[in-house]
């Protein structure tokens, strides 16, 4: 089906044809709508330092939180470098997250290469000592998959519950990109070639990965948009190249993101540790879209 891809910069209206099951609107003035009982979450990825990057970070998502009182946070992998004893769950995630846990936030978490396999037996990560789960929200059902080590047995369980899944918005969230203009690793093709025909054929809408320690919104790919949040506590300044592939790229400064589903439309910001907006905009779902074809 062809939609139309509207991308502004610099005030500056492009209009793309493109064929997906959504399509997307994107502009830096974009604003949040905010509304009562809409599906409110925040992500972040390869947060886990402990350094004072990653809580200039919490606190702007704790100043966030104020106006846009988001449930949850989706964590994108490598929640803890290095050293990760008793005492540096405590540095790396519950002090610098204090307020937002204090006031009830749940966080959902992915393994990344740096996180340890037993981090999914830690309660305040949500995964039940599962290598990966799924859950919903509202419209939306999220399923959180292990890239460190994609087995035949969790490519099936990948297309059954998606297969399964009755909500109108499927979000998949995994560590190491499949489509990345960046520099120190890029696209992981080989993940690409297991992933992607499952992601089209259930119609997902939207990814989330992490491991570049940059932001970066792909341009929709076979009707999926894929994000790039790998700086909420590392960063890799500079680190991307982008190419036709790239929507936009931000790679200055740490970054998180924050989603609001209302009805089939689905509105992202993604703000700077300073507050600073630095890509927005909103991928509108075709309702009832059947499933995509997939070479």
């Amino acid at each position: 089906m062809k939609r139309i891809d509207v991308l502004r910069a610099g005030g500056i209206a492009i209009v793309l044809a493109v064929t997906a099951g959504a399509w997307l609107q994107a502009g830096a003035d974009m604003e949040l709508p905010r509304a009562a009982g809409s599906l409110k979450f925040a992500v972040i990825g390869d947060n886990g330092t402990g350094e004072p990057p990653q809580h200039d970070v919490a606190r702007q998502m704790t100043s966030s939180r104020a106006s846009f009182p988001f449930d949850f946070v989706l964590m994108l992998g490598d929640n803890l470098y290095g050293s990760q004893k008793p005492k540096d769950f405590i540095a790396k995630f519950e002090r610098p997250y204090a307020p937002l846990i204090a006031a009830g936030v749940q966080f959902y978490a992915t393994l990344g290469n740096h996180d340890q396999p037993t981090n999914r037996s830690y309660a305040p990560f949500n995964m039940a000592g599962q290598r990966y789960y799924t859950f919903s929200r509202g419209p939306a059902r999220f399923f959180i998959l292990d890239t460190n080590l994609m087995d035949r047995a969790q490519l099936a369980w990948i297309d059954d519950a998606l297969e399964s899944a009755g909500e109108p918005w499927k979000i998949v969230s995994f560590h190491h990109p499949i489509y990345s203009d960046g520099d120190r690793h890029g696209s992981n093709v080989e993940l690409r070639v297991m992933l992607e025909p499952l992601l089209v054929r259930h119609s997902v809408e939207v990814v989330f990965s992490g491991h570049e320690h940059i932001y970066e919104r792909t341009m929709p790919q076979k009707g999926i948009t894929y994000f790039v949040e790998g700086s909420s506590g590392q960063l890799r300044k500079g680190g991307v190249t982008p190419s036709p592939l790239t929507a936009v790229s931000f790679a200055d400064d740490r970054t998180f993101m924050l989603i609001e589903i209302t009805g089939d439309q689905l509105f992202f910001q993604t703000i700077s540790r300073t507050g600073r907006i630095v890509d927005s905009g909103v991928i509108h779902r075709t309702p009832d879209a059947s499933p995509r074809s997939s070479p």
